[in-house]
Order: structure tokens, then sequence, then C-alpha cells
């Protein structure tokens, strides 16, 4: 049958488990979190010895698999066999006769990372009645905030809205790396404590005060001194090109600009934060920006988009200094 993250995790505490576990799909962090919870909690140090076995797809083929898993444990009630990149393992499919009658103190647990099963076949369908199969789908980035929240409330911590905004722009949706870049706070953080923007500035390394968030939030305004601050810190760290990271965040905030102002009058706060793809938190700056500029400025805008991208490749063999090009847009944006 198919299952959830939390409904896999909460039974796993419950020590309730399923002969075969086949976990698939894009995110791989919920099915690296799975694998290890069954891999560190099902048995004891002592039962580890004989009775747990971590192999990799690309080095073991079907019958070293089936030579496993038809052991019985010895002292214990189980063992537990991990296939790591299970996506590599030749003939997979062929492990469903086995998946039709599983030892029932074996815990078969299949890694299938970055892609999905054919879900025609014998094995998907052998697991769905006899084991667990979970597809693990990459968060999307507007819903990432609402994932860093609950997160770090399962943490026991609570976040500022601009907290989450920094560190989605920081890492974008790779839930790995946003666990990864978290696991700083909390080292010097207390538990019960509310996390802020100056907390992610201290600890992560990412400014409060000079990042994408600010500068949409400064062109919501038409706040001219504020951008240009922003926009000149940028162009001055020379460690990466500004123009790339900020393109494709600048094209997206003014196109839901454009998005708000046809919608918000027949559509509820609810329904124009999903139709955005946004917290309605941010409906008011979206609001902000849709009064300080009209609709034709907003598609005169979003033409430039494609034009200092074409331009930061090389495409007219003018200046591709990316800081230089992103001054230029706002200027254009804002005058």
């Amino acid at each position: 049958m198919e299952a959830t993250y939390r409904e896999i995790i909460n039974d796993l505490k419950k020590k309730i488990y399923h002969p075969v576990y086949l976990l698939a799909g894009e995110e791989s962090y919920f099915i690296d979190s799975i694998s290890d919870t069954i891999e560190d909690s099902v048995l004891t140090d002592d039962e580890k010895e004989f009775n747990q076995a971590v192999l990799y797809g690309r080095d073991i083929d079907i019958s070293t698999v089936t030579d496993y898993v038809k052991r019985y444990p010895m002292m214990s009630n189980y063992q537990v066999v991990i296939i790591k990149e299970a996506q590599d393992l030749q003939n997979i499919d062929q492990l469903s006769s086995y998946v039709e009658k599983p030892v029932p103190s074996t815990i078969l647990v299949l890694c299938y990372k970055n892609k999905t099963p054919d879900k025609r076949k014998s094995l998907y369908k052998a697991i769905q009645k006899n084991g667990i199969y979970f597809e693990s789908k990459r968060i999307t980035l507007n819903k990432t905030p609402d994932w860093i929240k609950e997160y770090m409330m399962s943490l026991g911590y609570t976040i500022t809205n601009k907290a989450t905004m920094l560190i989605t722009e920081f890492v974008g949706n790779d839930i790995s790396k946003i666990v990864n870049e978290t696991g700083k706070l909390i080292i010097n953080i207390p538990r019960g404590n509310e996390i802020t923007d100056t907390h992610i500035e201290q600890n992560i390394g990412i400014s409060k005060d000079y990042n994408i968030f600010e500068l949409t939030n400064a062109l919501a305004q038409k706040n001219i001194f504020k951008a240009n601050k922003i926009v000149f810190h940028f162009a001055s760290n020379k460690k990466e090109d500004p123009i790339f990271a900020a393109l494709p965040m600048l094209f997206d905030f003014f196109s839901k600009i454009l998005i708000y102002q046809e919608n918000a009058a027949k559509s509820d706060p609810k329904e124009l934060a999903s139709l955005l793809g946004v917290s309605p938190y941010y409906l008011d700056e979206y609001k902000l920006a849709s009064k300080a500029y009209g609709r034709e400025k907003l598609l005169k805008i979003i033409s430039y988009f494609r034009e200092y991208d074409l331009r930061s490749k090389g495409v007219d063999n003018a200046t591709t200094d990316g800081g230089e090009l992103l001054k230029e847009l706002i200027f254009k944006i804002l005058h």
C-alpha cells in the first residue's frame, strides 16, 4: 500500500514494521530519512552485527538480494536488508516473486532515488499488496517556506516569515540542504526560541539586509535608495554573478504582480495566495506593488528580463558584467 512520510515514521516509532519498503522519487531527503530511521532503530547494536546488511544496487545482482532476504535472523526477531541506489539494480522487477511471499522476519528496504518505478510492473503491484510504497516528491518552491516552519516546529523552534524566505532564497527547495543549513542554527540556539533573520545572518551567513527578498520589497515600494543600495552591494560581491541569481526571482515577482492585478478583485485572499503560490502573509507586498506599477509598465518590465538574460550571455557582444547589467535593469524598472 502507499503511505506518507509521516505515517511511515510514526509506525516505525511504534515498532510497526512491514516486510518490504519501496522508497522512490526525486527528493532524496525523505528516502534517506526513512532508510536511516530503519537502519538505526529496528535492531540493537548487538543484533546489527549479524542481522543487518546495507548493499548498493550497482554492486549486486538479484540473486545476491534473494540470498540475503531469505535468511533467518540470529538471536533477533528481525533482520534488515537495505538496498541503497536500488535504481541501479539490474532486473529489479524480478524481486516481485519474493515480495509475493516475503519472509516475515526480514525487513527489505529499497531506496530507489531520482525516479519512480514503472507502476505497470509486477514489483510495484506486489509491494502494494505486501509492503509499503512511498513516493518522495520534491516540494515546490512556493511551499518551501511552510515546510521550513513545520520542520523547525518539529525541532522545538518557531521561525519568522522573513527568516523562512531568506533560507528559501539562499537554498531553494533542496530539503537536504535546508536541513543542513538549519542544523547550523540549532547548534547555537536553545530549543523554544524563535528563529529570526538576525539568527540567519549570524549563523548561516545570509545577509538580512542585502538579499533578493529585500530587493523585491524595495521595488514594491519604489524605494529607489534602498533598491540601489542592495544592487550596488550585489555588484560588489565578486564570488558569484548577481544577474543569474536575481533574474529568475525578479521575473517571478513581477509576473505575480501581474497575476495579482488581474485577479485581486474576483478572488478572496486564500484563493489569491494559492493562485500566486505564496503565503497569504505576502499579499500585502503584491497589493502595494500592483499600485506602484501599471499593467503596461509590468509588461515592459517582463520584456526586460528576456533582454537582460540574453545580454548576460553576450548575445549582443556588449558587457556581460552581471553587476553592471543588474544596476541598469533596476534603473529601468524604477524609472
